[in-house]
């Protein structure tokens, strides 16, 4: 297990881990250079049970949240969804480019999901999008910071409970 200063992340390995999903963790602290261009490096490549091979970056965030009536925050930076299809295109066949949004619920909001996880006196629900369904429906959100989100609705039918993936 790698250690992880981002809970998020650590509760997506420790999933994984319970799960016995063949997982490696990436080491995010440098990026990589592939031809001349430098790519941010995924969280994770998990095993699916079909195969396949998910470049996963995890995107932790709070449930609810307040402000503009939203509960399902999901924005990434432009640079996290490039990256990401990037490596989908240098694996290659079998691989595909995953969103996991990892979302710390607060007490008396469990109800709202189907399936959550426990871990150091947290409860999680994790979902996925492909980063490919993600941009094609995605907008600005802050041109300042270069960053995008899919509005509530397209969000809701994008996003998949993570075991659909695994």
């Amino acid at each position: 297990m790698a250690i992880r200063r981002n809970h998020y992340e650590a509760a997506f390995e420790e999933f994984l881990r319970r799960r016995r999903i063949p997982y490696v963790a990436v080491d995010e602290a440098r990026r990589s250079l592939l031809e001349q261009a430098s790519l941010k490096s995924m969280d994770f490549i998990v095993h699916a049970g079909s195969g396949e091979k998910l470049l996963v970056d995890v995107k932790g965030r709070r449930y609810p949240t307040a402000g503009n009536g939203g509960r399902w925050e999901n924005w990434v930076t432009g640079d996290d969804v490039e990256s990401l299809l990037r490596w989908e295109d240098v694996f290659g066949d079998g691989s595909r480019a995953v969103f996991a949004f990892a979302y710390d619920i607060d007490e008396g909001h469990e109800g709202d999901f189907d399936d959550t996880f426990d871990f150091r006196q947290k409860r999680y629900a994790f979902f996925g999008v492909t980063a490919c369904d993600y941009k094609a429906v995605m907008t600005s959100r802050s041109p300042r910071w270069e960053t995008f989100s899919v509005a509530r609705k397209p969000f809701a039918e994008l996003r998949s409970p993570i075991g659909t993936f695994l």
